[in-house]
């Protein structure tokens, strides 16, 4: 009974969170009940947490939240059929109570509209009508069950009878199925029907960027090295990397989008995105780096950025003495502390609404996002973002800061090794390449050292600017054997790479990367 009666409340489950699914698709696209859960799971979730799913599943961290939410989703589900079969009338009302959690965490998000409630009213209520049934069937097929094995026990006054218990197990399981499979094509309904009525995406595709006012400079010739194996001098927006906390990419229409600065100015304004898109847009080169990323790790990634500068609409607005800090907002709650005279020097930072020759990707911001040279993106690459408030930091606090996040973010001087990684190499002829970079700063000198031995000054290709990273290279004669290889960089200021070995928490790792070679 009690396999049964797990099946029964998972089926009755799946059956509502698939029709919610398909509910918020067509009301509250940002809403769904799997989303705003996670996103509620991401908010609470403790700093050392979040650096644990980013360590282990990089990019794929919302997708393996997902993956386990429904999971655990699941085995919840099993648990409540068991105890409806245990205390009738129990398992609607947990159903239930997981329908009020959904609506509680829908309606007190940022972008919550006037429907969020309504996809979690509708999995919670429609899980919960359904469960009582389910598990009575479960019970009458395992009774009819009972009923024909005590009826062919031989006794001495009837004779053996048959019951008609393989129908009830029967129906049972065509019941139980059929819903389950009616709960899982309306989610995928759902999903279907957010890919084809979004406006952002259609917004999109059918923009075509300005030209800018100012181009970026010409690449150097001898900047990109064209090594195999070394990361792209200009990662591809399909390769950037994507650290954010929006489970659900927000569907941003532009036409709708504008952004509020406000706060210790003397003048606010609005700003549009006719407006921002009339202005003229600057091009520049900008490395940008997760403050996640650990010694020699891959959330870096350099693209060439369209935007406007936020120095000139800060000027227009001009803060009051005594800020220091400007609080951005995402348009789904996110916020990022950034220095205010980092914003309004001349630094290329922008209200990006290009990336590598095209608009925005969804994933990186789309419509508009902040760019800021020389900072971590957790205190400066505000994604979606609609709202600049220039404030203090000792009267505002943003969202990685609560987690226990240094609330400035500079960048620190870091390089990588790119070639050759850990694994085997042939003996002989070789190089030994890779990345360095100090935004804002600029990358002087790359040294690399093999088992310990001297540092030797690596061949270092023209910087496209002290904003992006740079690549270097050094031959090497791979000799056989084991070997292990060292580096660090010397900063434009002279600072060099420490060898202090240090977690991203709570400002960013450090420490020289290395790579262990086999050479055969």
């Amino acid at each position: 009974m009690r396999l049964r009666a797990a099946m029964a409340g998972i089926a009755a489950v799946v059956l509502g969170a698939g029709v919610g699914e398909l509910t918020a698709a067509a009301f509250a696209p940002s809403s769904s009940p799997v989303t705003v859960v996670g996103g509620a799971l991401i908010d609470v979730a403790p700093g050392w947490a979040k650096e644990t799913a980013i360590r282990l599943f990089g990019a794929a961290d919302k997708m393996a939240l997902v993956v386990g939410i429904v999971i655990v989703l699941l085995a919840i589900a099993a648990g409540i059929g068991i105890l409806e079969s245990w205390t009738p009338s129990i398992g609607a009302v947990l159903c239930g109570a997981l329908g009020v959690a959904g609506i509680v965490a829908a309606v007190t998000r940022a972008d919550a509209g006037g429907l969020a409630w309504a996809p979690s009213a509708v999995a919670g209520g429609l899980a919960a009508f359904t469960i009582g049934p389910l598990v009575r069937r479960a019970g009458g097929a395992m009774a009819a069950h009972g009923a024909r094995t005590a009826a062919t026990r031989p006794t001495d006054d009837r004779p053996v009878r048959d019951r008609p218990a393989e129908p009830s197990r029967r129906r049972f399981f065509a019941w139980t199925a059929a819903t389950a499979l009616v709960g899982v094509a309306a989610a995928a309904g759902g999903a279907l029907l957010q890919t084809g009525t979004r406006a952002a995406g259609a917004a999109r595709a059918a923009l075509r960027l300005p030209t800018p006012a100012a181009p970026a400079a010409p690449i150097p010739a001898a900047a990109a090295l064209h090594i195999p194996g070394l990361a792209p001098l200009i990662t591809p927006n399909g390769q950037f990397y994507r650290v954010d906390t929006a489970l659900l990419v927000p569907q941003v229409d532009p036409g709708s989008w504008s952004l509020r600065i406000h706060g210790m100015v003397d003048h606010p304004l609005t700003l549009t995105w006719t407006e921002l898109l009339a202005l003229p847009l600057e091009e520049s080169y900008t490395t940008l780096a997760c403050v996640s990323n650990e010694v020699g790790g891959s959330l870096i990634g350099t693209a060439k950025w369209l935007g406007y500068p936020i120095r000139h609409l800060l000027a227009q607005a001009r803060p009051r003495a005594g800020a220091d800090m400007v609080l951005s907002r995402s348009v789904d709650g996110f916020t990022a502390s950034t220095p205010l005279e980092v914003l309004t020097d001349d630094r290329h930072a922008i209200l990006a609404v290009g990336m590598n020759d095209a608009p925005l990707p969804m994933v990186h911001g789309f419509p508009v996002r902040m760019v800021v040279p020389g900072l971590y993106g957790y205190v400066s690459a505000t994604k979606w973002v609609v709202d600049l408030e220039v404030t203090r930091f000792d009267r505002a606090t943003a969202y990685w800061t609560t987690q226990g996040w240094a609330p400035r973010g500079p960048i620190k001087l870091e390089s990588r090794i790119d070639v050759p990684r850990t694994g085997t190499v042939h003996a002989g002829e070789s190089v030994i390449a890779g990345v360095a970079w100090q935004q804002h700063t600029g990358v002087a000198k790359v040294e690399v050292s093999v088992d310990g031995g001297p540092w030797v000054a690596a061949q270092l290709a023209p910087a496209i600017s002290a904003d992006t990273w740079v690549q270097w290279h050094l031959p090497w004669y791979a000799d056989h054997g084991d070997h292990v290889i060292r580096c660090r960089a010397t900063s434009a200021s002279g600072e060099v790479q420490t060898s202090r070995q240090a977690s991203p928490v709570p400002d960013g790792a450090s420490g020289w990367p290395e790579t262990t070679v086999h050479v055969a």
